[in-house]
């Protein structure tokens, strides 16, 4: 946040610890007392702008301190996007959080990349924290992180850990802000894991920890944390995320994630004199008493993006879906409909900026860039950012009738499991079959971890704006920069051969859309998905 510096920020450590005192202590039970020669890591993962947890990370170190343990504090990624008090200042009000709890050490998520490879040099600079993402290289082939770092105890016994970053990154990010930063997948990455393996064995590290930022999600199958695990030998433990799972050792395998959101906070014990995990588990963060000094630094962020963007301009009398699954990547959503139908009047709204007739326009976005619930009540800039908190503009590609049904069949190749890429539409109508099975090409699309459709065999187009679907026809898609620049499965819409940027952020569409529209008020005629989506199971 551009007025929250590291000097401000330090200056208000000094004020507010001195005020500390006046604020009760955490109590809360913990499965261990005196820790006098253990080592102690504590991680998070998809913190996604939950910024008053890192308030309840600073009492869970502190009481892992006042047991005379050794505490080493990791982040596995994805802090710099979520809420809008993280997104409106672009990541800086993480780090200072992160910095001002101690964070020895981050993974990086996909969301880091989210401003940009540049954006993210400058953000980690701030960081007191070293970054570890062994996976990421320039076009020349170099490194553009430090893959690993070794701790030694007391005892002389080393730690070694390596960064993984997902793969997906490449498309899970605007491709445009990530030019010329290239991501290894499939058998290069196990090679690499194993390559950080040996070279921390050489080193005499006694216990190998990976920061792996893969999960275990379906549609990353092949680039999961666990398809790295099976192809590699000598990772001791391996701190996950990406996925937003809640476990404690997965398929055999010595692994965690806490969730997402700080619902639970990772615990791994070490023992000193022998470098071998004692124990590991996951503590729930609810019943803990945040630590007061890290809460109001939290609490003034939040203040400040409150009082210019949480004032309210709208009201919905409904509660519009802002889930995952079920939810907006693998069904039609309300509020896939309401954002879809903001999309297609706002191009309508411009008709002489358009090459075909309106009956030809349609609107698409993916599922996975809506990432929040509009809850009915008062509605606010914030709660609009917090649905659509990428920035992304609004854009027009012209597509065949042909190219369109293969975005649609790769964008839901794995439906009924879910999808980021699944497309949430206004302007049409589509049936998606799947009894039947995806026909993928051999080769995935040119940077990326998705394969395009080899036939169509599971996506069939029912209308286009009431009117029958023709495959040579040229349509007008609007969507947003993400999709139009090869973001998720969408390589149809990057291959387009004619494509335009309004330069209008998206979430300023809808809420003008809500506005002028709407009159202000989201009713009943969004109460429920319209019937766009047929899903044949």
């Amino acid at each position: 946040m551009r007025n929250f510096t590291k000097k401000a920020f330090a200056v208000m450590l000094v004020l507010l610890v001195a005020m500390a005192c006046v604020f009760a202590q955490s109590v809360y039970e913990v499965k261990h007392g005196d820790l006098a020669g253990k080592t102690v890591i504590l991680h998070s993962n998809d913190v996604h702008g939950a910024i008053e947890g890192y308030a309840k990370m600073a009492a869970v170190r502190d009481m892992f301190v006042a047991r005379d343990a050794d505490v080493i504090i990791i982040d596995n990624g994805d802090y710099v996007r979520g809420t809008s008090y993280v997104n409106i200042p672009k990541g800086e009000s993480a780090v200072l959080l992160m910095n001002a709890v101690g964070y020895n050490f981050s993974g990086l998520g996909n969301h880091e990349f989210d401003f940009g490879y540049e954006h993210l040099k400058a953000l980690l600079a701030e960081a007191d924290f070293t970054v570890l993402c062994g996976d990421v290289f320039d076009d020349a082939g170099n490194p553009l992180f430090p893959g690993y770092a070794i701790y030694t105890n007391a005892y002389g016994k080393k730690i070694g850990f390596f960064g993984l970053e997902t793969p997906e990154t490449q498309t899970k990010v605007n491709p445009a802000l990530i030019k010329g930063v290239n991501f290894i997948q499939r058998e290069e990455l196990y090679d690499m894991a194993q390559k950080y393996v040996d070279l921390l064995k050489k080193a005499g590290c006694d216990l190998i920890i990976c920061i792996g930022h893969l999960g275990i999600d379906q549609e990353s199958m092949g680039n999961r944390s666990i398809d790295v695990l099976a192809n590699t030998k000598g990772i001791d433990f391996w701190i996950d995320g990406h996925s937003h799972s809640v476990f404690s050792g997965y398929e055999g395998y010595k692994m965690q994630q806490t969730g997402i959101s700080f619902a639970n906070i990772g615990v791994i014990i070490i023992d000193n004199k022998t470098a071998e995990i004692e124990d590991y588990y996951l503590l729930d963060t609810a019943p803990i008493a945040p630590d007061p000094t890290v809460l109001t630094l939290a609490k003034a962020i939040e203040a400040e993006v409150d009082a210019i963007w949480g004032i309210k301009f709208a009201e919905s009398k409904v509660e519009l879906n802002g889930e995952k699954a079920p939810g907006n990547r693998d069904m039609e959503t309300n509020n896939g409909d309401l954002i879809t139908d903001a999309m297609l009047w706002f191009a309508a709204s411009d008709p002489e900026a358009i090459k075909v007739p309106m009956e030809n326009v349609v609107a698409i976005t993916n599922g996975g860039g809506i990432r929040a619930w509009i809850h009915a009540g008062d509605v606010t800039m914030k709660d609009v950012n917090d649905v659509l908190p990428f920035g992304n503009t609004v854009t027009v590609a012209y597509l065949t009738g042909a190219e369109l049904l293969e975005a649609l069949e790769a964008s839901t190749y794995c439906t009924p499991e879910k999808i980021g890429g699944f497309p949430q539409v206004s302007g049409m109508k589509y049936t998606i079959d799947t009894t039947k099975a995806y026909d993928p090409q051999p080769e995935t699309y040119p940077g990326s971890t998705y394969y395009g459709p080899k036939t169509i065999n599971r996506v069939t187009i029912n209308e286009i704006n009431g009117k029958p679907f023709d495959i040579n026809a040229t349509y007008a898609v609007v969507t947003n920069d993400f999709c139009t620049n090869g973001g998720d499965t969408y390589y149809a819409f990057l291959a387009a051969t004619e494509k335009f940027d309004t330069s209008v952020p998206l979430d300023e569409a809808v809420m003008s859309y809500i506005t002028e529209v709407l009159g202000g008020v989201i009713g009943e005629q969004y109460a429920e998905p319209q019937g766009r989506i047929t899903i044949i199971k």
